[in-house]
């Protein structure tokens, strides 16, 4: 099994901290910093789960050259999140053909798009790669038509995401429900375990992975959707940005 993975890389770091006072100069908490964890994030989790849930494909990914960098301070015991502060989101797009060092298109049997509308990829370039690919999937956060993404297997969005482009009529589109599972082709498959959340950073990038690499072994969509709802619902019951188990 060949996997390309296309998009966005980030660093996702969280700074988990002790909250004991509010500050006197506003009405807000004074942290103290515990620890520090730091994950690849974005197409580098959607990377990092597709690793962890297939250990013997062979796998290449193709991103940006500038830094994104997204930190989180976040309560220790509670786990909540009290400020989130990106840096290095704004550059042209990077997207070169001549980037296929490693592994191309053409000899992937599968293509993830890992879109998270950051300038890396055009409008033109997610058209192209989709034309190229045997078996593809995208996930975007920019605002898509059909003639986007017909060319892709599967496009995965969240609920949020499908309301924003409600003009979208294709039949290979996935739509993520949190805790509700997913649905596709106006079917809902519930989450076969859902619990209770505690961090859903990354749920979105491995199910992902969970479904297409699951489509790719047995070529049957609801099967992969069922393992990609275990498999995301494993991970929102973890702190921070984890990779199934």
């Amino acid at each position: 099994m060949k996997i390309l993975v296309i998009g966005e890389t980030c660093v996702d770091k969280f700074i988990y901290c002790e909250a004991k006072r509010l500050s006197p100069e506003a009405p807000i908490p004074v942290v103290n910093p515990v620890k520090s964890v730091e994950n690849p994030g974005m197409a580098g989790n959607t990377y990092e789960n597709v690793k962890a849930l297939a250990p013997k494909a062979i796998m290449a990914s193709i991103t940006q050259k500038s830094k994104i960098t997204k930190t989180r301070y976040v309560e220790e015991k509670s786990n909540h999140m009290f400020l989130r502060v990106d840096e290095g989101e704004v550059f042209d797009c990077q997207f070169k053909w001549g980037m296929f060092a490693d592994l191309s298109i053409a000899e992937a049997d599968i293509v993830i798009v890992s879109d998270y509308n950051k300038g890396f990829l055009s409008n033109a370039d997610l058209k192209e790669i989709a034309r190229k690919s045997k078996l593809s999937i995208l996930d975007s956060k920019r605002k898509l038509t059909n003639d986007i993404i017909k060319g892709f297997t599967f496009v995965k969005l969240n609920e949020s995401e499908r309301i924003n482009n409600p003009d979208l009529t294709n039949d290979n589109i996935i739509t993520t429900l949190g805790k509700k599972g997913a649905e596709y082709k106006n079917t809902l498959f519930e989450s076969p375990v859902p619990q209770d959340t505690i961090d859903v950073s990354g749920a979105g990038d491995t199910f992902t992975a969970a479904f297409i690499v699951k489509y790719f072994e047995t070529q049957d969509e609801r099967t992969s959707i069922q393992y990609a709802n275990q498999k995301a619902s494993e991970v929102v019951s973890r702190r921070g940005v984890v990779t199934p188990e």
